[in-house]
């Protein structure tokens, strides 16, 4: 045999038989194994129903960052850190100096201070007047305040205290905002926008399945998968937030997956049921054929997505991590019940699954999927050629991506913390909550010091987008102190500085700013954090950590589909043609979501820069789904290929036999995700549109046309491997096609691209 025989001996079938068997006693047992299905169903409910409350809010921190030491001890050492609550406060009538709005506000920052949530409060009036805390009008004036604790305990306090200080009352109107307030209210409108999504999902996907199916009894099936996957998926997140902490977005990813790969399980599954009952088999053989078959194209479907998202973990984020929890947990229990629980529905519903009218002797041969692929490898650079074209063209604009920070814009115009926000960002100067920590907690003395902090506090103030420096030696701006000394920034040892930056700069480069405080030599050792210097921080290791996870996704995903097929041209190819899938999910985020088209009709505002986290998360979950239809693809080709040795029949024929299901299968995952484009909050409405986008492409031109035409010009080289690797697939590789002989001498190809040869046109 040579090293390029197209003809390998297939691999031994231990773990087939292994899963025939499998089915015989899932459809043997399956009284059984459906009433420990409901049970394990009923308290996966019961107990998953308190994973909500279980769940944890999130901030965009770095642990170990500059920025989060500096905070902590922003913390511990002064009792003080940066606002995280606002009180916009509105004269009536006058300005915020006259004397009845001044004795309001300065009676409201008394109030707040004395909530046991409040561990720091201040306002313009307290605040020796500062330019800082003033609109540029004189109408308007903040109040800000600290709140400690996680952001979970931060926004429980919030939700009480945001309403008990929204008032109109006396000379001045009162309006919350701030960093958490914003995320607070991002978090309850994701909450119902998720419940509104899943309510118009549900009922259209099942019109959808039983369109697909014809039954009722099998459309009922696939969704009952779908349930499975995500109520025993929420109980175990439950038990993972006894360990560690879980965003309360995973529970997203978790409605979404969960619904969706139960779905496309579900299709596989009982489309090969339905296939093996036309080519008369009787049910009990029916499920373990479909347990073989079809449910190792699912194992291998699961795994592969589950190591897409797992690579996840390899980020130091609580945020991202959670997804990489929900997302294995979630393909994990679809899998499951797809090949344990699925197969046992079936023995019991027997041929009442199976759609009439259907026999085995339907012509595979005159299908348009069948006739569609040949057309394709009749021409294949032509048709793969302008495939290739059109992936890149809408993939072009994610070359002109700018990375940011996510702001209030990610929130429907008409939310309070936005409205308050905008008024900040139109009316003042400066944003105070953003404003820069410099800390310098081991000064045993601060007050020998003074001179060393003033001459610090106007270098800082010299920058480029400083506003102004306030510090113990007073406040300065352009290099000259504007107002004097103060107490507030000392602690028995230490001592801090704010660096307040215009709202211009925060607009623009804040990383740049943040790097360019650092760079300014201090007397003394000093820590930089505050808000924009948490976000540089986290946005810098997560972009440093990218290589990392792309490098991880590739090669697992690599060696997984080495292990199905045997061939190393055929992880190659799929790496290839999901790359080019996925530039159209990114090109549409940067187009869509960055560059603001489509903004009226999406109901969003553009920010002109993308938040870094967004695209490695959708990177991991459409690279794992795109594998997803690839392993169902190459499994069909591979075992038509393993019983004849035809490599261009085997072609159009597992295309014109997956392609429809895939279609179906895509067409619904689409709809889930698109369902989430409705929704009032970025971050979901990108996870929507381009997810969907990406599904869709990925179904149509990535499978119908690239991927016969790179298997054809591919030719004999399609299964090779190297004689090492050949022998060690043959040992452990994992397929779900018979053992049977190959052709002891190949057909001639070239026949099999003429329609006419095999249809009689």
């Amino acid at each position: 045999m040579s090293a390029l025989d197209p003809y390998p001996a297939p691999p031994k079938r231990h773990d087939a038989s292994r899963l025939y068997r499998l089915g015989r006693l899932l459809a043997a047992r399956r009284r059984t194994v459906l009433v420990l299905a409901a049970l394990v169903t009923v308290l996966a409910g019961v107990f998953g129903a308190g994973a909500m409350n279980a769940l944890s809010l999130s901030r965009f921190e770095s642990p170990g960052a500059e920025s989060v030491r500096a905070d902590a001890l922003l913390h511990e050492r002064f009792g003080t850190g940066s606002p995280n609550l606002l009180l916009l406060v509105t004269a009536k009538a006058g300005t915020v100096d006259s004397p009845e709005v001044a004795q309001a506000g300065r009676a409201l920052t008394t109030e707040l201070n004395g909530q046991a949530e409040v561990a720091d409060a201040g306002s313009y009036w307290t605040y020796d007047s500062s330019p800082a805390l003033r609109s540029k009008d004189g109408t308007r004036a903040l109040v800000v305040a600290w709140l400690p604790g996680s952001a979970t305990e931060v926004r429980e306090a919030l939700a009480e205290l945001s309403p008990r200080f929204t008032r109109d009352s006396g000379p001045i109107t009162v309006a919350v905002g701030g960093q958490d307030e914003v995320f607070r209210q991002v978090a309850t409108q994701a909450r119902t926008d998720f419940i509104r999504a899943e309510v118009v999902v549900l009922p259209v996907v099942f019109l959808l399945l039983l369109w697909v199916y014809r039954r009722l009894s099998a459309a009922l099936l696939t969704i009952g998968v779908g349930l499975f996957a995500m109520l025993t998926t929420l109980a175990l997140l439950r038990v993972i937030t006894l360990f560690t902490e879980v965003s309360t977005f995973a529970a997203n990813l978790t409605l979404v997956l969960g619904l969706g790969l139960g779905i496309d399980y579900g299709l596989f599954i009982i489309f090969r049921f339905r296939e093996e009952l036309a080519r008369g088999r009787d049910v009990v053989s029916a499920v373990a054929r479909a347990t073989q078959t079809a449910g190792r194209t699912v194992v291998f479907s699961g795994v592969t997505v589950a190591a897409s998202l797992a690579v996840l973990l390899a980020l130091p984020f609580p945020f991202l991590r959670s997804f990489a929890y929900a997302g294995v947990l979630v393909v994990s229990t679809s899998v499951l019940g797809a090949v344990i629980v699925l197969p046992a529905a079936l023995a019991g519903l027997g041929a009442r699954v199976a759609r009439r009218g259907v026999t085995a002797a339907t012509d595979l041969e005159r299908g348009r999927w069948y006739r569609l692929a040949l057309g394709v490898m009749r021409r294949p650079l032509l048709t793969g050629g302008a495939a290739v074209v059109i992936l890149l063209l809408l993939g072009a604009p994610f070359l002109g991506v700018r990375f940011g920070l996510p702001d209030e814009r990610i929130l429907p115009a008409d939310a309070t913390s936005r409205v308050v926000q905008e008024h900040i960002r139109a009316d003042f100067a400066v944003e105070q909550s953003d404003a820069i920590q410099v800390v310098a907690a081991d000064l045993t003395d601060p007050a020998t010091r003074e001179a060393d902090v003033a001459r610090y506090a106007a270098a800082l103030s010299r920058l480029p987008g400083v506003f102004q420096v306030d510090s113990r030696a007073g406040s300065f701006s352009g290099g000259e102190q504007v107002r004097p000394p103060t107490d507030r920034f000392d602690a028995e040892r230490g001592t801090w500085l704010s660096v307040i930056p215009t709202t211009a700069a925060l607009d623009g480069d804040v990383p740049a700013l943040v790097g360019s405080v650092r760079a300014v030599e201090a007397p003394f050792p000093v820590l930089v954090g505050g808000f924009p210097a948490d976000m540089t921080d986290f946005r810098d290791r997560l972009l440093n950590r990218l290589p990392l996870v792309i490098a991880l996704v590739l090669a697992v995903t690599f060696v997984i589909l080495f292990l199905m097929s045997g061939s190393l041209l055929v992880p190659v190819k799929a790496t290839v043609l999901n790359v080019l899938s996925l530039s159209v999910l990114f090109g549409a985020l940067v187009w869509v979501f960055q560059d603001g088209h489509g903004a009226g009709l999406i109901g969003f505002t553009a920010t002109g820069r993308m938040e870094p986290s967004i695209p490695i998360l959708m990177f991991c979950v459409a690279y794992g789904l795109s594998m997803d239809y690839e392993v169902f693809m190459i499994s069909r080709i591979r075992e038509e290929y393993d019983r004849t040795g035809d490599l261009v029949r085997s072609v159009a024929t597992g295309i014109q036999r997956g392609a429809p299901l895939i279609t179906a299968a895509a067409g619904i995952m689409a709809l889930t995700f698109a369902a989430y484009a409705t929704g009032r909050v970025g971050f979901l409405q990108m996870l929507g549109v381009s997810m969907a986008l990406a599904v869709l492409v990925d179904a149509t031109l990535i499978r119908a046309v690239l991927m016969p035409a790179f298997m054809r010009l591919a030719s004999t080289a399609n299964w090779w491997a190297p004689g090492p690797l050949r022998r060690l697939h043959r040992r452990i590789g994992l397929s779900e096609s018979e053992s049977a002989a190959v052709p002891a001498t190949p057909p001639e190809p070239m026949a099999r691209l003429n329609p006419a040869a095999r249809v009689g046109e």
